[in-house]
């Protein structure tokens, strides 16, 4: 199971902290959620490296070769103030949050569904479904629920 708690401490940390770069591990998930936040324009660029820096040149990840694999996310900053100000997890080992289209659509719409508050302008919500791991607007275009895995402003 990848850590999403991680990701998200890392991600905010470098923002907070103002860096440039960040690594973290390379997993199938952690892929996912990165393209997801560069699509969105909160990260300026996603990169295959190692644990020393981003790669030159293609090298295939091995069983030789996992552990050491990274992916480098560069930041992307507005006038010096950060794109994303907050990635907060939604779903929690201990609690996993699944909403149907009709609650994706409500939390969309900025009505409360479950116990999550409704989306502000701006703010995006990462949904983990069956056809893969989505941004909210695209899950309900796909019309597909699934678990709502964190949301960042």
């Amino acid at each position: 199971m990848p850590r999403i708690h991680d990701l998200c401490a890392r991600v905010q940390n470098g923002f907070r902290a103002k860096l440039q770069t960040i690594a973290i591990p390379e997993t199938k998930m952690n892929l996912a959620i990165s393209n997801i936040l560069y699509k969105e324009g909160f990260l300026t660029s996603v990169t295959r490296g190692n644990h020393l820096g981003p790669d030159q040149e293609f090298t295939a990840t091995t069983n030789e070769n996992v552990a050491t694999r990274r992916l480098w996310l560069n930041l992307k900053y507005k006038e010096n103030n950060p794109a994303l100000s907050q990635l907060s997890l939604v779903s929690k080992p201990s609690k996993k949050v699944y909403f149907s289209v009709n609650e994706l659509k409500n939390l969309a719409s900025g009505s409360r569904s479950q116990f999550i508050k409704p989306l502000q302008p701006g703010e995006i919500a990462i949904i983990n479904t069956n056809k893969g791991v989505l941004e909210l607007q695209e899950a309900i275009e796909k019309n597909v629920g699934g678990e709502v895995i964190c949301r960042g402003s």
